[in-house]
C-alpha cells in the first residue's frame, strides 16, 4: 500500500526525524537511513532535502529481517514537502495504518 501526503512550509529534515523516531518506537529496526541536502537551483539561500528510511522487522537473532516500511521525504522548508510511505500490507493491515 502507498500513502502520499503533501505539506506546506514543513521542514523536511524535521519530518524525516519525526517519522524515524515514531516508527522506531513501534519496535522495528532501521535497515537504511539516508538524508541529503542540496542548494535550490534558483535560490542559493534555500535548500532542498531528500531522505529515505527503510525499516525492517526484528529477526529472531536480533538482526534485521523482512522490510516492512519505506518512507521517502522530499521538499523545502520554505515551500512544499512531500512524503510517501510504501507499507507491506501483510505486516500492517490497512485498518491499523489508517
Amino acid at each position: 500500500m502507498q500513502i502520499r501526503k503533501t505539506y506546506q512550509e514543513v521542514n523536511p529534515e524535521l519530518l524525516y526525524a519525526e517519522i524515524r523516531d515514531f516508527v522506531l518506537k513501534q519496535g522495528v529496526l532501521i535497515g537504511e537511513a539516508k538524508l541529503e541536502t542540496y542548494l535550490s537551483p534558483g535560490d542559493t539561500s534555500s535548500f532542498i532535502s531528500r531522505g529515505t528510511l527503510i525499516f525492517k522487522l526484528q529477526g529472531k537473532s536480533g538482526e534485521g529481517g523482512k522490510e516492512c516500511l519505506r518512507a521517502h521525504v522530499v521538499g523545502s522548508a520554505r515551500g512544499e514537502t512531500k512524503v510517501m510511505f510504501d507499507i507491506d500490507d501483510k505486516l500492517f493491515p490497512q485498518a491499523k495504518v489508517a
